[in-house]
């Protein structure tokens, strides 16, 4: 059993922040040339490919069961469909945009790290949230005119996500980061091929398989180097932090995300979804910046409380 470390998990998830983003961008390019099951399949697959070696030469566990086995099970279907979300959002939208539309999701996590998992949630923090909330429905608001319903991708991806850490979080200070990847990767693999084959038999385009060049090789490996490196980042930063710290801490992506965007795609933000997306960011960082004074003052009572229990013993006066 792993003890909380806030300071390395918000690090961690500062890795998470900048990789997943970078995951995203190299999805954008490939999605308008290879279908959505095919990139599903090679994403998973190259995180097995990535882990397995790992596994094998350091001795770690494959093995999972009881609890442990049925909760990886549930992440693995709302990784799958979180993913396979994203990416599709991705096809309509300009990668920020997505990435700010999905910042409901820490919204969504408060309130069910309150209520499922008993984690504190301040009113403060609360309030924080709900700021940064409006500020995504200022995003939501022009890409919804521009592109209709498509818009509403990214929110189907907060909400699988929302579900996804907080299962997360129940396994991760139980379980090793590798292999909890490796099993969740292998598991992936076998729910997609059997939907290959249905795919095959109704000609549906997602499922369709297609002979990538020698660049878009590169991009898939890419997605899955990136994706797995991500996914470790966000299930170490849960061992050490609970899911409502973590969940302010991940606003940071966005401004990664419109950097890279701007970059690759020579996407900006329009007037409305700047303005969103800055009332988003302040808000999360607000939190994280208030979260650090708590630890600090926890810290300083916890030292006096100490003191108090076990004062120092004054040393004896010689004999007058």
């Amino acid at each position: 059993m792993t003890h909380d470390r806030p300071s390395l998990g918000i690090l961690l998830m500062l890795g998470f922040c900048i990789t997943a983003p970078m995951g995203d961008a190299v999805a954008k390019l490939l999605g308008a040339h290879i279908p959505l099951g095919q990139l599903l399949l090679v994403r998973f697959a190259a995180q097995v490919l990535l882990l397995a070696p790992l596994i094998l030469a350091t001795g770690r566990v494959w093995r999972m069961q009881g609890r442990v086995l049925r909760l990886t099970f549930v992440r693995t279907l709302l990784h799958i469909a979180g993913i396979g979300a994203m990416f599709t959002g991705l096809k309509y939208l300009p990668l920020a945009d997505a990435v700010a539309i999905a910042f409901v999701m820490p919204f969504i996590m408060l309130f069910l790290g309150k209520f499922i998992l008993g984690e504190e949630v301040g009113m403060v923090r609360l309030l924080a949230c709900i700021v940064g909330f409006g500020g995504t429905l200022l995003v939501i608001q022009p890409s919804f005119v521009a592109v209709g319903w498509h818009a509403l991708w990214p929110l189907m991806v907060a909400v699988i996500f929302a579900f996804f850490m907080l299962v997360t979080r129940q396994i991760a200070k139980d379980t090793d980061p590798i292999s909890l990847q490796a099993v969740s990767g292998t598991m992936a693999c076998g729910l997609l091929a059997p939907v290959f084959a249905v795919g095959a038999a109704t000609d549906l385009p997602i499922l369709a398989i297609v002979s990538p060049t020698a660049d878009q090789w590169a991009l898939l490996a890419a997605i899955g180097l990136l994706g797995t490196a991500a996914h470790l980042l966000m299930t170490w930063s849960l061992r050490y932090a609970p899911a409502a710290t973590l969940a302010s801490m991940q606003y940071l992506e966005i401004p990664v995300a419109a950097l890279i965007g701007l970059w690759i795609f020579d996407e900006l933000p329009n007037g409305l979804a700047a303005l969103g997306i800055l009332i988003t960011i302040a808000a999360g960082l607000f939190v994280i910046l208030r979260e650090r004074q708590i630890q600090l003052r926890q810290a300083a009572a916890d030292r006096e409380a100490l003191l108090l229990k076990d004062p120092p013993i004054a040393p004896e006066q010689p004999a007058v």
